[in-house]
């Protein structure tokens, strides 16, 4: 449960520039979240790496 824990601490520590950004139209907000985005995705990756690894051990 930690690892979703973790995945909701990521969303949520990027809400400032997301309102920033679409709010306030400030472009290196904008940045800062493309790049909070690409750690997520790569976070969700290893996630899926690790739930199939395990899924197949027990099998």
């Amino acid at each position: 449960m930690n690892e979703f824990n973790s995945l909701k601490e990521m969303v949520m520590a990027m809400e400032a520039d997301f309102i920033k950004f679409y709010d306030k139209g400030n472009s290196a907000a904008g940045t800062r979240v493309r790049k909070g985005l690409q750690d997520l995705k790569n976070k969700c990756q290893e996630m899926r790496l690790d739930i199939q690894e395990r899924k197949n051990k027990e099998a």
